[in-house]
């Protein structure tokens, strides 16, 4: 009788079958923080749903098929008639209709819209991350689009509802729509000025004729795209759909799909304009970013959540594994080491989802005092959140060892996802920039983000000596733009200390501060000062299976 060698033991079951909201405290509890008590019940029961989901079995397959195969472009039929259509595997409609139907392309039509949406694009992009792109693009193309109040009727209830439908109609057949977005052309990357793209006036007002080709176009299959132009009156925001009002196609020409590090469910082209290719303006000519503007702030929001996501699945891979998984003696999440790496993780997603939802939170409230701080913090918040995000994953990769560098664990796909909100929306240059443009030109903006800080001094020494240093550097606007990134970071950090202080467990709030603003950690993750108080941070943050 032969011998049996591949009896499976010290594995951990598959972390599946667990609920993705009501597992994540600094998820719960912010929610809790933000939403009115009235409608408390039914968001619990709303995100309770989505996160169950979320932690299916059949979530995390429709994630695996739609990066096993990823989308195709088809640019003529079999009889050589032009189509320009982009094929995605079932999973992928799958993935995004269910993210539709959760509500996930409308914040903007209900009380605690943000804060709900926001939260439930964190549960949701832990099942698959890509198709959060038209995600995103379609939930933040209202705010512009209502510049132009006629366009607006038509499209926002079409880009809010919550029905999917991938094919491909004119508007006034359609029940649910999707928005794209088209900006980045070879010559200008993040320097919008530097667009070529000709926008030609036509007779009936308000409608062009684009020239020019789009370096980035995201979500080519979607049904409309907001895109900038050269108009004769200067930079201009242009709304330019897929299917004409007469059934027609709109001159679309998709020249290739991009071949992405990650986020390959997702397909990014590059698209021409032909000189045919129809469109209407929204706004006015010449003030094409202005315009936009409202649109790229609320995808940079879901470049904080799409990060804070990926790091707290990130983290609950980790937790989950060394809960199961023994080593030397015993369990690797009860080894002192260990444990030290597991709570830092912890630490830096749960100060991201804080954070992200803290952002959602002023969103909802439109005080001026909330614009104003979300002038800053934003930028500041995209900078640092997703700059975070790739070397979090690699460490929690690790906590895995060779299992987390198979495919098959899920985790090598985070890590790929993992640079690429850092990227997209403007890199971390931009971002620091931006704070520097909002610090000279909106005096508003730095008292409204001291306003918000203030309100936890007092509260830890270690808190109020970095909110000191960063008021030095503030100060000190001698070669500033070379020190950008430095005061950007600083002015993260503060705030997510701030946070903390005020609503995280006491234990969380003291070890962030002790090592992300006292100094007393190292470069690497893993490097907290040990207490016992570790234990509880890791015990906090552990995703538990259904029962």
């Amino acid at each position: 009788m032969a011998a049996t060698t591949h009896t499976v033991t010290n594995q951990p079951p598959p972390l599946v079958g667990y609920d993705v909201f009501a597992t994540d405290p600094a998820l719960t509890e912010g929610v809790a923080r933000y939403v009115a008590d009235s409608r408390q019940g039914d968001a619990r029961e709303e995100l309770g749903r989505l996160g169950q989901a979320a932690g299916s079995a059949h979530a995390r397959q429709w994630g695996e098929q739609a990066n096993r195969y990823p989308p195709v472009l088809h640019t003529h039929d079999r009889y050589g008639h032009r189509v320009d259509e982009v094929e995605f595997h079932p999973a992928w409609h799958r993935l995004l209709g269910h993210a539709v139907t959760a509500g996930l392309t409308d914040a903007w039509s209900r009380p605690d819209g943000h804060v709900l949406r926001t939260a439930g694009f964190i549960v949701w992009t832990q099942a698959e991350a890509g198709h959060g792109c038209p995600v995103s693009m379609t939930h933040a193309a209202v705010p512009t689009l209502r510049a132009e109040p006629e366009l607006a009727a038509v499209w926002e209830p079409l880009l809010t509802s919550r029905i999917y439908e991938q094919e491909l109609r004119p508007a006034a057949e359609k029940s649910g729509a999707l928005a794209g977005m088209a900006m980045t052309e070879k010559q200008g990357g993040s320097d919008l000025r530097a667009t070529t793209t000709r926008a030609e006036p036509l007779a009936a007002p308000g409608e062009y004729t684009l020239t020019g080709h789009k370096w980035f176009c995201s979500a080519p299959m979607s049904d409309a795209f907001l895109v900038l132009a050269q108009a004769p009156g200067g930079l201009t925001c242009f709304l330019l759909p897929r299917v004409l009002p007469d059934g027609s196609r709109n001159s679309f020409r998709l020249q290739r799909l991009k071949d992405k590090l990650g986020n390959r469910s997702n397909a990014s082209a590059e698209v021409e304009f032909d000189g045919q290719t129809w469109a209407r303006r929204v706004g006015e000519e010449g003030r094409g970013i202005a315009t936009i503007i409202d649109m790229v702030a609320a995808t940079r929001l879901d470049c904080v959540s799409a990060a804070a996501a990926v790091m707290r699945q990130a983290a609950a891979q980790a937790l989950h594994h060394t809960a199961y998984r023994e080593a030397f003696g015993g369990r690797l999440a009860d080894q002192p080491l260990m444990r030290n790496v597991l709570a830092d993780l912890a630490l830096e997603s749960e100060a991201a989802t804080t954070l992200a939802l803290r952002l959602a939170a002023a969103y909802d409230a439109d005080t001026e005092q909330d614009r104003h701080f979300l002038r800053l913090a934003v930028p500041a918040a995209k900078y640092w959140v997703t700059k975070r995000c790739t070397p979090m994953v690699t460490e929690a990769l690790e906590c895995l060892g060779g299992n987390g560098y198979v495919e098959e664990s899920g985790l090598p796909r985070l890590l790929r996802e993992a640079p690429l909100n850092s990227i997209w929306e403007g890199s971390g240059n931009v971002q620091a920039l931006d704070v520097l443009r909002a610090l000279r030109r909106e005096p508003a903006a730095l008292n409204a983000f001291l306003t918000e800080i203030g309100t936890a001094r007092g509260a830890d020494h270690r808190l109020d000596r970095a909110i000191k240093g960063m008021l030095t550097e503030l100060a000190d606007l001698e070669g500033i733009e070379a020190r950008a990134r430095r005061l950007v970071e600083r002015m993260a950090l503060v705030l997510q200390g701030s946070l903390l202080v005020r609503y995280a467990p006491p234990e969380v709030a003291d070890a962030f501060c002790a090592s992300r603003l006292g100094g007393d950690a190292g470069t690497a993750f893993g490097t907290l000062p040990p207490t016992p108080d570790l234990a509880a941070i890791v015990e906090r943050a552990r995703p538990v299976l259904n029962r």
